[in-house]
């Protein structure tokens, strides 16, 4: 089969692999029909991910159809269209049973760590890839749903939702900011409609992302950088926002996150950080504020399932950008150019 292969720091290719093949009872052999790029795979290829090895596959996000089943795969059959989630969960391990499926404790890629796809093993920018743990893994897609939309249930709307909005404590009338209008920070812009914010503002430098927030949702745009702070008080009568979303991961974001979030507040951090922040706890242990971090467990991908077939998220219009499997490479470049080129999501197509 052909794969999108990792060779080191800036080494990719498009090549010639042998085809995934039952490892274990629980595997399925899914046919890649949709995947995508995220942000983690250009940190990948920069070098900022140190456990991908050379000749992994990368891709973490995908839909397709079962072409092969494990003996001990009892609810999935041949034929099934599934969502592969971002995270595999061995469904028994006690962070499993908790729904804390990010630190699944499974032997497969590694104890504790439930993101594997294009990390640990195999992924899914790829004509074929084996799931592991399949039946707590994939979800079956009704007829309703595109790949074009469950291709974004992947990663980027539970991401967005579990880590900035459900973290956050969004509720009725909050006054939320997100400062990063890329995917995440869109996801996040997005299902926070779900709660009844009175207002979403978003925060960036990119006009064009700004433009494309109030698409997905955001009330007030904010051009980040020098008077930000000052400009977002304003819209909130100097109290600050409720809800503080950082969706980028450097130092002055979440720098702007604290400064702008109000007394009894939360700064939901989504962002992946690489390197060191200060945190300002000389001032904010008086203020109340409520700092939360994670990586998503997909414990609410089923739930975003329903809205997005029932048509409350409109889950394709992330999508700015398709390409053929065969073309990944264009993708790539496309998809690492996106203040040039005005990507949100590559939809790929086999």
């Amino acid at each position: 089969m052909k794969a999108l292969v990792f060779h080191g720091p800036g080494q990719k290719s498009w090549e010639d692999i042998p085809k995934p093949r039952i490892q274990r009872p629980t595997d399925v052999i899914v046919k890649i029909e949709t995947t995508t790029i995220c942000g983690t795979d250009l940190h990948i290829l920069k070098g900022d991910v140190p456990a991908v090895a050379d000749g992994r596959i990368l891709g973490h996000e995908g839909v397709g159809t079962i072409v092969e089943t494990g003996d001990a795969v009892e609810t999935l059959s041949v034929g099934d269209r599934v969502l592969i989630s971002c995270i595999s969960a061995c469904g028994r391990c006690e962070f499993c049973k908790k729904g804390v499926y990010s630190h699944c404790l499974g032997d497969e890629g590694a104890s504790g760590i439930g993101w594997i796809f294009g990390h640990l093993i195999d992924g899914t920018q790829a004509e074929f890839v084996r799931v592991p743990y399949a039946e707590t893994s994939v979800y079956k897609l009704p007829d309703s749903v595109s790949n074009r939309d469950a291709v974004m249930l992947s990663d980027i709307l539970p991401t967005g939702h579990e880590i900035g909005v459900k973290y956050g404590r969004v509720k009725p009338g909050d006054v939320v900011a997100v400062i990063g209008a890329g995917p995440v920070g869109l996801a996040a812009i997005m299902t926070a409609q779900l709660y009844g914010p009175s207002r979403v503002i978003a925060v960036d430098l990119d006009e064009n992302r700004l433009q494309q927030s109030l698409e997905f949702g955001a009330t007030h745009t904010v051009v980040s950088g020098e008077g930000a702070k000052e400009r977002v008080l304003a819209l909130t009568d100097g109290l600050g926002v409720d809800v503080a979303i950082e969706a980028v991961g450097v130092p002055p974001t979440l720098g702007l996150a604290f400064d702008i979030v109000r007394p009894g507040g939360v700064v939901a951090n989504v962002g992946v950080h690489g390197k060191p922040v200060e945190l300002p706890i000389q001032d904010l242990w008086i203020q109340n504020i409520t700092l939360t971090t994670g990586l998503v467990n997909t414990d609410t991908t089923d739930m975003l399932l329903k809205m997005v077939e029932s048509g409350r998220l409109a889950a394709a219009k992330f999508a700015s950008h398709e390409f053929a499997l065969a073309d990944i490479l264009e993708a790539y470049d496309v998809f690492g150019r996106a203040a040039e080129t005005k990507a949100l999501k590559v939809v790929i197509q086999a």
